[in-house]
């Protein structure tokens, strides 16, 4: 499995993500700072997540992208657009309820995007463990169901451990 990387373009109110290789928690601290861009913008058009290229996300990244996507819904009226084609990845976006909040699509989208990499944001312990708590607690918001998976990790998590 080759190491994650996300690279992004933000073109008037267009904002791509487009995930490389094994996106995980080491990557979230960017993922959020850029969220954090893109939640800070007044004129969202579309955003677009595409994981072509993604072998596995982890449940922090797939809790960031919930994040995202209720976000979107709620303050832009737009849903998400969701691009993904690994098998293992579109059978947990179903799982964990992404459908409810994305535009999930299997087909390879014709994107004209100049992209660059997400800039590397080395984030306190503690931020990543508030990050990693917030990720799991909005997948157990997003389906019921999630809630057997990560009830542990939430209170090892909220104990400090």
């Amino acid at each position: 499995m080759s190491s994650g990387k996300i690279l992004v373009s933000d073109e008037q109110g267009n904002y791509l993500l487009k995930f490389s290789g094994d996106v995980r928690v080491t990557l979230c601290g960017s993922l959020n700072r850029h969220m954090e861009t893109i939640f800070g913008s007044e004129h969202v058009k579309q955003v677009v997540v595409d994981m072509l290229e993604a072998e596995c996300v982890d449940s922090t990244t797939l809790g960031l992208m919930a994040k995202l996507g209720l976000y979107c819904r709620k303050e832009y009226g737009i849903n998400v657009q969701v691009f993904c084609q690994n098998p293992s990845i579109l059978r947990t976006l179903d799982c964990m309820g992404f459908d409810e909040i994305f535009d999930i699509f299997q087909e390879v989208p014709e994107i004209d995007a100049e992209l660059h990499e997400i800039g590397i944001v080395n984030t306190e312990i503690d931020e990543i463990r508030q990050q990693v708590l917030e990720a799991h607690k909005l997948l157990m918001a997003l389906n019921p169901d999630n809630s057997k998976e990560f009830t542990d990790l939430i209170r090892a998590l909220e104990s400090g451990q």
